[in-house]
């Protein structure tokens, strides 16, 4: 027997993430972020209600540093580029807390529209009530074929929690 052309693959299947990080890496590096983590987590670093209306756009650095440089940052409301300008020093701050050294020495604000987000993943609907889970099984006894039954449990158990959901 010859030896094989090529070699084994296989072994237990990768995170998505992890394939991610290799291809967006090189993205990042151009706009000046190391791996795109201050993208990622923007909203751990600066709150909630900032992240919403705000999106680093890149890193600067002075010629050959790597250290104090120039966050640009976009911002879609005029009223919260003037409140990014007077909490500059605590944004400063606290990004480089985050980062643990000095990554970051100056904010420069852009004001214009972000990029659209998803929309965040509808809620599931309530879990059914005994009666209710009851009352459609009774319904639902008199079908022979189990996956037409199970099929139609399924079609039930929505329609009933949508109705449920409506009325709250």
């Amino acid at each position: 027997m010859s030896a094989r052309k090529y070699p084994k693959r296989g072994g237990p299947p990768k995170a998505l993430a992890v394939a991610m990080g290799k291809v967006t890496k090189p993205i990042f590096a151009r706009r000046g972020f190391a791996d795109g983590a201050i993208i990622k987590d923007w909203a751990i670093i600066v709150g909630e209600h900032l992240s919403g209306h705000s999106l680093p756009e890149r890193i600067t650095y002075p010629r050959h540093q790597t250290t104090a440089g120039t966050l640009h940052l976009r911002i879609d409301n005029g009223g919260l580029a003037m409140e990014m300008q007077h909490l500059q020093p605590q944004l400063i701050e606290r990004i480089n807390g985050y980062f643990g050294f000095q990554a970051v020495a100056h904010i420069k604000v852009t004001q214009g529209p972000l990029p659209q987000r998803p929309d965040p993943a509808p809620d599931l609907p309530p879990p059914l009530s005994a009666e209710d889970k009851a009352g459609l099984a009774k319904t639902l006894n008199i079908i022979d074929d189990a996956d037409l039954g199970q099929a139609l449990h399924d079609l039930g158990s929505a329609v009933i929690s949508l109705r449920k959901s409506d009325k709250a």
